[in-house]
């Protein structure tokens, strides 16, 4: 996607989400924020929507765009989101490994499962990246969330077997976001780099 946006004259920079907790993402992005002159609209995708809830209420921040991400409310966990919805079949492929990263099955039926739509090369270097997660990523609870006072826009991930569609469209209902759906796995921006840039530059085009 970072082709895209660079073609499309779009300047950004890259959160790259240590997960030791939710507090500590936030404040990393707090920082790159900090960073960064003038207004800053945040992406978020899966947990890194939670991320940009916590972070979004930075006062430069304008706006926020979820790519099939989590968008906890006021005392909500990402944990406590999943937990009360049944198990999606991501759970069926998935296991914690003794470092504490989360491992996904490596084999055809996984990825005809979970990400049939992912280019092959992306999976290649996935089976790289085994990031420890600490617990308290998803187990600490939101703050004040910051699609209650900034305008949000949410692209829905209609076969998405991480977070279930009807999660994300009940995020959205609750957000009152701008809402567009991509029929895709939940590696949206693998699978359709172009409709997420697209939403992007539509959020640009509102806040500017």
């Amino acid at each position: 996607m970072t082709p895209l946006l660079r073609a499309r004259g779009i300047a950004h920079t890259l959160a790259d989400n240590a997960m030791t907790s939710l507090r500590d993402d936030e404040a990393s992005v707090r920082a790159l924020i900090d960073g960064i002159e003038g207004p800053v609209l945040l992406v978020g995708h899966s947990y890194g929507g939670a991320v940009i809830t916590n972070a979004g209420t930075h006062e430069r921040v304008v706006g926020l765009v979820y790519v099939a991400a989590f968008a906890p409310d006021t005392g909500e966990s990402v944990s406590a989101i999943v937990e009360r919805h049944e198990p999606a079949l991501v759970a069926q492929y998935t296991h914690r490994g003794p470092d504490g990263g989360w491992i996904t099955r490596d084999d055809e039926e996984s990825r005809a499962a979970l990400a049939w739509d992912v280019p092959e090369d992306v999976l290649r270097a996935a089976r790289y990246e085994r990031r420890v997660t600490a617990d308290a990523a998803f187990q600490q609870p939101t703050r004040e969330p910051a699609w209650a006072t900034r305008p949000s826009w949410y692209l829905v991930a209609t076969s998405d077997r991480h977070l279930l569609p009807e999660i994300q469209r009940g995020f959205v209902a609750r957000m009152r976001a701008a809402s567009e759906e991509v029929d895709t796995s939940h590696a949206v921006a693998h699978a359709a780099p172009a409709q997420v840039v697209a939403v992007i530059e539509r959020a640009i085009a509102a806040v500017s």
